[in-house]
């Protein structure tokens, strides 16, 4: 997605080292423990939140083409437009532990809900280039702050169920990824051909996700502070001494550049080499429904090696040979690109994993997965706009699609150094 992208295993909760543990508190501790209804309305809550957090970036990815005439858009402010969604996840998603500590999460994943329904509902009406970034903007606002508390709401109402539950909204949101690249476009044409009207529509899915937040919104008890041991023990971590932490910074933020290039030009490589505008659709949702099996076996995997190196030299050389493939014959094997780009892309919960395994204590993660994020996430801003700029001005994809292939060499080099057997306490 980049901006992120959904750990099977590794407790993300936070981008905020300093913000309430929320996940830490367990309802079944308190003494009475949560209702059946409110658990199943929880559990339709993630499903329904997580098929919302990405259409709004791979619906526009499949329509690419008729937003950019539609707007008079050039390929410089399309550029601009697929490198919104990372830096409204560096940016909105810092603010989510705090406004879950003084509203509580439900609360916070709910107004989510209703910014990406009002985003969405805007975005096909303005009628012009800067209020369609702007509509754009307050629908990834929503989709930041709620991807970032959907582990927190997870260890809050699933304390003994963390596994499966992440696991059960990890598919959810490859499945609404998948989706919307594979349905816009039939839908679109299905509606007259407006591209307003496809990309519109997701906005009903997204309302329906405010629902089984309503009777949530009183809940604060998911916002208590990190135990006093966490409290202590994080400061004593400058984590920019680490050069294990600024490994994994840079291999969050090269793979995080290489999936929101896919999603935001992708299908746009194929429909200039040819292909129909719905197959191409369905190229890109066949790379992202790869992140549905391999995001459960990748991390297990990764977690029974002291080394993760050869998992990234795996990853990136699929990555490589699907940039070949693009720039030697993108029509001809179009499905096997998409395929090995798709696992390739995997490489988003390898590095949460990593996370979870280069410190010793849940403060460590904490305070590790922060700061790569937030640094990963700033670093993978400029690469989808590049890639905008060098396809308008070079009139083709061979400077694109090298740009694309060169990252791909330190995105290696970056997680074959964070995937070394150590912990950041070591470092720091």
């Amino acid at each position: 997605m980049h901006d992120d992208e959904t750990p099977p295993r590794t407790p993300v909760r936070t981008l905020d080292p300093a913000a309430p543990a929320a996940p830490r508190t367990q309802v079944p501790a308190q003494g009475t423990g949560p209702a059946p209804w409110a658990l199943r309305l929880v559990a339709v809550g993630l499903v329904l939140t997580a098929l919302n957090l990405r259409p709004a970036i791979t619906s526009l990815g499949a329509l690419l083409e008729e937003v950019r005439d539609g707007l008079h858009m050039s390929g410089s402010v399309a550029g601009v437009l697929t490198s919104v969604p990372p830096l409204c996840f560096a940016v909105f998603g810092v603010m989510a532990p705090r406004l879950a500590r003084r509203f509580g999460p439900g609360a916070v994943v709910c107004a989510g809900m209703v910014a990406i329904t009002a985003g969405l509902v805007i975005r096909p009406l303005v009628g012009g280039t800067a209020g369609f970034l702007a509509a754009s903007a307050l629908a990834l606002m929503g989709i930041a702050v709620s991807n970032v508390l959907m582990p927190v709401i997870v260890k809050r109402w699933f304390p003994d169920r963390v596994g499966s539950m992440t696991g059960l909204y990890s598919m959810a949101l490859a499945l609404g990824t998948s989706l919307a690249a594979a349905v816009t476009v039939p839908m679109t044409e299905a509606m007259g051909g407006s591209w307003k009207a496809g990309l519109g529509v997701w906005a009903a899915l997204a309302a329906a996700a405010i629902l089984p937040w309503i009777p949530l919104v009183r809940d604060r008890t998911g916002a208590a502070g990190h135990p006093a041991a966490d409290r202590q023990e994080a400061p004593a971590l400058r984590i920019t001494r680490s050069r294990t932490a600024w490994a994994l910074a840079c291999f969050f933020g090269l793979q995080a550049t290489a999936a929101y290039i896919t999603m935001g030009w992708m299908p746009q490589i194929f429909r200039d080499a040819g292909v129909s505008a719905g197959t191409a659709g369905v190229l890109l949702a066949l790379t992202m429904a790869m992140g549905v099996p391999l995001a459960f076996v990748i991390p297990r995997v990764a977690a029974r090696m002291r080394n993760q190196g050869p998992i990234v030299v795996f990853l990136g050389a699929c990555g490589l040979i699907g940039y070949a493939g693009l720039y030697l014959a993108p029509s001809g094997g179009a499905w096997i690109w998409a395929l090995l780009l798709g696992i390739s892309n995997c490489a988003f919960p390898l590095a949460l994993t990593m996370i979870g395994m280069r410190s010793r204590s849940g403060a460590g993660v904490v305070r590790l997965s922060a700061f790569a994020q937030s640094t990963g996430y700033l670093i993978s801003i400029p690469g989808p706009l590049l890639v905008g700029v060098l396809y308008q001005h070079s009139g083709g994809w061979g400077l694109p699609i090298g740009l694309m292939a060169a990252l791909m060499v330190p995105q290696m080099v970056a997680g074959i150094l964070a995937g070394r057997d150590r912990t950041i306490e070591d470092e720091c």
